[in-house]
């Protein structure tokens, strides 16, 4: 008889030889630890964080997760100091950006002079970024304390006065001071701690599906993963987008998101009939698909979204679903009462994303379904309209929050690969803590 286990965010930099070659006695002295954050999830904005300590004294701060966030960023107000904090100074090794920021005083963490900037970007703000202090601090991820890692750290009072809509943390769970990044950049957390430990880097993801925190003990000496997971997962390439695609756009460098090859959408089987330019990359950066944790729900271009949600209402009536009037953002709605429930949900049409090198992303009714009141589940998946927001490439396909709940995903950043499990449902696992 199966199980259920439960899994959370888990930062892992491994040798993968770092055991197998080791007597047992020895084996126990030199395993590796693994960097665990446990993840929340807001039902206010169905966005996602975790919790890291910095500083001397220790702040703890709730930190939302962006996958494509460049680094680790908090509120120093003007009630956070910390004696620890050592800003990086302009021109040095350490500065990655040109430019450099002062401070008029008082001198305190986020209000220095010579200072290397530390953009602190916000993807949902009004204005998506501001120019913090980059700094080296302690960072505490549970008990376990690094030093070395870069930060960067905005004093959230110096916006003052700001309306709710201007504010550098607009959009985020009321409680979260800052963005977690976990993108390819030098500076998001995984990154550095793979860096500062001469080590591949790899971290997974599960995020939960309920306003709880998941757990897990992931065995990563040998790169396995619990409880026999590893046979349930499938792997894709990670692509480059040659054209920046984030807030800061920078010629000649290329997007520091993650992007996977999606060669067809299915619905119940049927290949929804798109145009294969839209599923590629142009010259402008434009089209793809990208994983996201800051859209709580998928986004489809509107040329993509339209053939899609045909095909779906049509296969729906094949299932005789009762369609029922939509509730904003979401067009296809159904009577709840009227479906049945399975291990994975609502049993609706299955939505499968075919990928590079034959593997298949499933989504099946968790995923796909959501109560948006009442007896009324909806389709969520939203039309993400047609022109890239401001100057920036936009997708075709933005994989969002929701699809990404109780799936285990593991980025190896070392080998540009994608593991996915599809929904752990399947298999009597979740990503929450019953």
């Amino acid at each position: 008889m199966s199980s259920s286990f439960v899994i959370h965010f888990v930062l892992i930099s491994i040798p993968l030889f770092s055991v197998c070659c080791l007597s047992a006695s020895h084996a126990a002295k030199t395993k590796p630890h693994p960097f665990i954050l446990p993840i929340k999830k807001d039902p206010a904005t169905n966005l996602f964080y975790t919790s890291v300590g910095v500083g001397t004294p220790r702040h703890n701060f709730d930190l939302t997760i962006d996958l494509a966030g460049e680094n680790l960023w908090y509120d120093c107000n003007t009630h956070y100091n910390s004696s620890s904090y050592r800003p990086i100074a302009c021109g040095s090794k350490q500065c990655p950006d040109v430019g450099c920021v002062g401070c008029n005083g008082p001198f305190k963490p986020g209000c220095t002079n010579n200072t290397c900037p530390g953009n602190t970007i916000n993807p949902l703000a009004k204005f998506l970024f501001g120019s913090g202090g980059l700094a080296k601090d302690f960072i505490f991820i549970v008990q376990q304390k690094v030093s070395g890692l870069l930060s960067g750290c905005l004093d959230i009072d110096g916006f003052r006065p700001f309306t709710n809509d201007e504010s550098p943390l607009n959009g985020l769970p009321k409680n979260s001071r800052g963005i977690i990044g976990l993108s390819k950049s030098q500076l998001a957390l995984p990154i550095q701690l793979a860096s500062t430990n001469k080590l591949p880097s790899k971290f997974s993801l599960c995020l939960p599906s309920l306003n709880h925190q998941g757990f897990t003990n992931l065995l990563v000496g040998t790169g396995e993963h619990p409880l026999g997971i590893s046979k349930f997962l499938q792997t894709t390439p990670l692509i480059v987008n040659p054209i920046s695609t984030g807030p800061i756009s920078v010629d000649g460098v290329a997007s520091k998101e993650y992007f996977i090859d999606v060669k067809a959408v299915k619905i119940d089987g049927h290949v929804v009939n798109l145009k294969p330019s839209l599923l590629s990359i142009d010259k402008k950066g434009n089209g793809g698909t990208k994983i996201s944790t800051m859209s709580p729900f998928t986004e489809l271009q509107t040329s993509v979204y339209k053939p899609f949600l045909r095909d779906f209402l049509k296969k729906a009536s094949e299932r005789r679903l009762k369609k029922v009037a939509a509730v904003a953002p979401f067009e296809a709605c159904f009577d709840s009462t009227r479906i049945g429930y399975s291990a994975t949900g609502l049993v609706v049409p299955t939505i499968d994303l075919v990928l590079e090198g034959g593997a298949k992303w499933s989504i099946h009714g968790a995923n796909s379904m959501v109560m948006a009141k009442k007896n009324v589940a909806c389709l969520a998946f939203v039309d993400g309209g047609t022109e890239p927001r401001m100057s920036f490439a936009k997708a075709s396909i933005v994989i969002g929050g929701y699809q990404l709940q109780d799936n285990h995903l593991v980025f190896d950043l070392a080998s540009s690969k994608l593991s996915f499990s599809s929904s752990l449902l399947l298999h009597n696992a979740t990503c929450s803590r019953p």
